[in-house]
C-alpha cells in the first residue's frame, strides 16, 4: 500500500469505528476476523475445491544457498480461488485489516510506519529475517 493510501485508510477507520471503540472489542474483533480468514480459506479447499493442500515435508537439496531457496519451496497449494472464494477470502481480509488499523488508532500508531519499518527490516535483513 502507498503511504497516502494507508494514511486514508487509517483515517476512515477512526471516522467509522463506532461500536467497538474499546481495546478489548477490537482485539477481539481481530481475533475474530482472522479466524474468518482461516476458515473461508478452509472453504475454499473443502467446500468448493478450488484449491488444494498438498503437504508433504519440504526437501532441500544439499549446499542449496540462500538465494536458491525460493525454487525449492512449495506453499503446497495447487490450483486458485475461483472468483467466489476470492470475493470471500477478500472480504474476511478486509475486516481483518479494518481490525488491525482501529488497532493502531487506538494505541496511535501509524500503519504507514509500522509497514514502512517492516519493509526496512525486510530489506536489511533480507534472508536473514526468516519469514
Amino acid at each position: 500500500m502507498s503511504d497516502l493510501l494507508c494514511d486514508r485508510f487509517q483515517q476512515v477507520v477512526a471516522q467509522y469505528t463506532l461500536r467497538h471503540k474499546s481495546i478489548l472489542d477490537i482485539l477481539s474483533k481481530m481475533q475474530e476476523a482472522q479466524a474468518r480468514v482461516q476458515r473461508a480459506v478452509a472453504k475454499a479447499v473443502t467446500n468448493c475445491g478450488c484449491i488444494q493442500v498438498r503437504a508433504a515435508k519440504q526437501t532441500l537439496p544439499a549446499g542449496v544457498t540462500m538465494a536458491e531457496l525460493p525454487s525449492y519451496l512449495t506453499s503446497h497449494l495447487l490450483g486458485e480461488l475461483c472468483p467466489e472464494c476470492r470475493e470471500t477470502v477478500e472480504e474476511e481480509l478486509g475486516q481483518l485489516f479494518f481490525y488491525l488499523t482501529a488497532l493502531c488508532n487506538t494505541l496511535d500508531i501509524s500503519l504507514t510506519d509500522v509497514l514502512d519499518k517492516e519493509q526496512d527490516k525486510l530489506c536489511t535483513l533480507r534472508y536473514f529475517s526468516l519469514t
